[in-house]
């Protein structure tokens, strides 16, 4: 690469949110010393941000456990980030991560917050509206966070909100939860470690520069079926118990499209029935392209602009029913109004 590829390669890995990822593949190829010394610092540093945010993610963790103390009844299961560094998943050297997230049964959900705020975690003041807004309507509490840590911690009961379209089980998924070895801890089994990143990505985000979280599932497809016998045939069965068929085909299309994930031709077409009409999957193919894929840094296309705003009306139509999604947009664009209103 020219001077002026490398630095659009490096801006736009960082944007994406790869650019640690990318490090730890070209440290494991042993081709970073071939790079500029400017180019080898960046990507050194965001591996060093990368090892810290997991050290403070097992120091929150470690916090956490001994908040809870002896309470066996009540299952704490790590999910997203903090499971792919716990378990060495290939999807884990170089990702940096912002938050702990953990999983626990709704009616357990409560006390486990009475606890930590009894420890020292508390959320931030909200409205009223915003505090019924995520225990009525979503799938967590309001986001905790320790005074003398910054590290942000979301409690869930499940992995979509209440008012979601689809309505997966949460219970099915601490039951079938596995302990993590020498830990209090719990983790997904391996075909829900997937489908949460699946369904994360294609119903729980607008997807704008989720380049990443694809990445993730590309790994953990790779990782996975090559080394579990039968595991294709798990996953498939397992999102139909978990009423996720949907996300599991936009991710399977696009990890195969976008990054080339080897994907069994029988299980191409068991889940190509899950699908919507073709004309919806050719406008997803054509929005999701354009959203996923970070914009070039200096020259932004309108396209892409489009593609992301029209994402993400659709990443609230199918999180709301109509008349909630009419109801919450009004009170939002009201307190807008009402602040623009004050000056501030």
């Amino acid at each position: 690469m020219s001077p002026a590829e490398l630095d659009l390669t490096l801006r736009v890995a960082r944007r994406a949110g790869v650019l640690g990822r990318l490090a730890a593949r070209l440290i494991d190829s042993g081709d970073i010393g071939r790079l500029p010394a400017v180019a080898v610092d960046q990507l050194l540093g965001r591996i060093t941000m990368a090892e810290s945010r997991s050290r403070l993610a097992k120091w929150e963790l470690d916090r956490i456990a001994w908040a809870m103390g002896d309470d066996a009844d009540t299952p704490l299961v790590i999910m997203k980030g903090c499971t792919y560094v716990l378990l060495g998943l290939p999807n884990a050297p170089g990702r940096v991560f912002a938050d702990v997230d953990l999983l626990t049964s709704e009616e357990r959900l409560e006390g486990v917050e009475a606890v930590l705020n009894e420890a020292g975690w508390l959320s931030q003041p909200l409205r009223p509206y915003d505090q019924n807004y995520y225990r009525k309507w979503t799938h967590e509490l309001p986001p905790l966070t320790h005074p003398d840590r910054e590290v942000e911690i979301d409690l869930h009961h499940n992995v979509l909100p209440r008012t979601a379209r689809l309505k997966p089980d949460g219970g099915k998924l601490l039951e079938r939860s596995r302990p993590l070895p020498a830990s209090r801890y719990r983790v997904l089994c391996d075909e829900d470690i997937v489908l949460h990143a699946m369904t994360h990505l294609m119903f729980d985000s607008d997807l704008a520069d989720k380049l990443r979280d694809l990445v993730d599932i590309a790994d953990l497809l790779d990782h996975f079926g090559s080394r579990r016998e039968g595991f294709w045939d798990a996953l498939v069965q397992r999102a139909q118990e978990l009423n996720l068929e949907r996300p599991a085909f936009y991710s399977l299309r696009y990890c195969q499209s976008f990054l080339g994930t080897q994907v069994p031709q029988h299980v191409l077409e068991n889940v190509a029935r899950w699908g919507p009409p073709s004309v919806v999957v050719k406008l997803m193919d054509a929005l999701v392209v354009r959203a996923v894929f970070p914009q070039h840094p200096d020259r932004p296309s309108r396209w892409s602009g489009l593609s992301r705003v029209l994402l993400y009306m659709r990443s609230h139509w199918i999180r709301m029913p109509p008349w909630l999604l009419a109801y919450h947009l009004s009170v939002k664009f009201v307190r807008t109004r009402l602040r623009r209103g004050d000056g501030s």
